[in-house]
């Protein structure tokens, strides 16, 4: 699918490049999770956000899931999650999500979420329960969880590490000066907060930006060096592609020529693990992570 850029009152259809192309997922893996998600309806962001790594990550064992419902609070302009008033709490779901990892034999499980701003918690408790129910159920699965900021709560975020998930993740998404348009209702700063507390908390952080909304070198080697100087363990940059076309505009389509200079000069600033490239995706090689 091609991309559409608005250039004044005019829309111009952008050509996606070969490079976005991907294969179709094959191999005895994949076709085992394929095989158990349909036979018993599991849900799993891979598959929801036409995830171009599927394929690969679920031949590897690893897989996504989003909790705390499809509702979002917050309206991104990058994102395609619904907003609005989200439904009541769930208390079965972490089970429910649990039992999915155990069944899909999951080795290593990526958890997502909504940002629930409108609960006190910040959805923390589920969070915190979510963790708790996998580790009882499948001992032997590694986690990764991709968190909110939780609005600055720090008592919130204390409750995700109370229960030390093996990689805490939050996400950038965006340069400094995109970040209010990108992330309407996010802060820059609050985000390197939750980083740094992460950190301090004796976690292994993550983080991840998208190129191509319209944000400068200068502007990218600068964000590097923000989560650089929070000591995040992980970070990834990828192309951001327009969900719909009520979505923000792709600016350009970024070469993985120049992915590969933003990794070896992240590499060269002391991040543990880098992935660079056009398809990469928050969770990419999420299990070559744990080191």
């Amino acid at each position: 699918m091609d991309q559409v850029k608005e250039i004044g009152e005019s829309k111009v259809r952008i050509k996606k490049p070969s490079w976005l192309r991907v294969k179709l997922p094959t191999g005895e893996n994949y076709r085992m999770v394929r095989s158990l998600v349909d036979e018993h309806k599991l849900h799993t962001i891979c598959e929801s956000g036409n995830c171009p790594n599927m394929g690969e990550c679920w031949g590897e064992g690893t897989a996504t899931f989003m909790i705390l419902g499809n509702i979002c609070t917050r309206s991104c302009g990058f994102c395609a999650v619904a907003t609005g008033r989200p439904d009541a709490v769930d208390e079965f779901e972490p089970g429910r999500v649990a039992h999915s990892v155990k069944t899909m034999r999951v080795k290593h499980a990526v958890i997502t979420s909504v940002d629930r701003d409108d609960l006190k918690d910040g959805g923390s408790l589920i969070w915190a329960q979510t963790v708790r129910a996998i580790r009882n159920q499948s001992p032997g699965t590694t986690l990764e969880t991709l968190i909110p900021d939780f609005a600055g709560k720090w008592e919130n975020l204390q409750n995700v590490i109370d229960v030390a998930p093996e990689i805490v993740s939050h996400n950038l998404e965006t340069v400094r000066r995109l970040t209010k348009e990108v992330r309407i209702q996010a802060k820059y700063d609050r985000s390197l907060e939750v980083l740094f507390r992460l950190k301090k908390g004796g976690m292994r952080t993550k983080s991840g930006i998208m190129l191509g909304l319209g944000e400068t070198h200068e502007e990218i080697i600068e964000t590097l060096e923000d989560l650089s100087a929070v000591n995040v363990d992980i970070v990834t940059l990828g192309q951001y592609l327009q969900p719909t076309p009520k979505h923000l505009p792709i600016a350009e389509f970024v070469t993985p020529e120049r992915f590969a200079e933003y990794k070896e000069y992240a590499l060269k600033l002391g991040f543990r693990y880098v992935e660079s490239g056009p398809l990469v995706r928050s969770s990419y090689h999420a299990e070559k992570h744990l080191f």
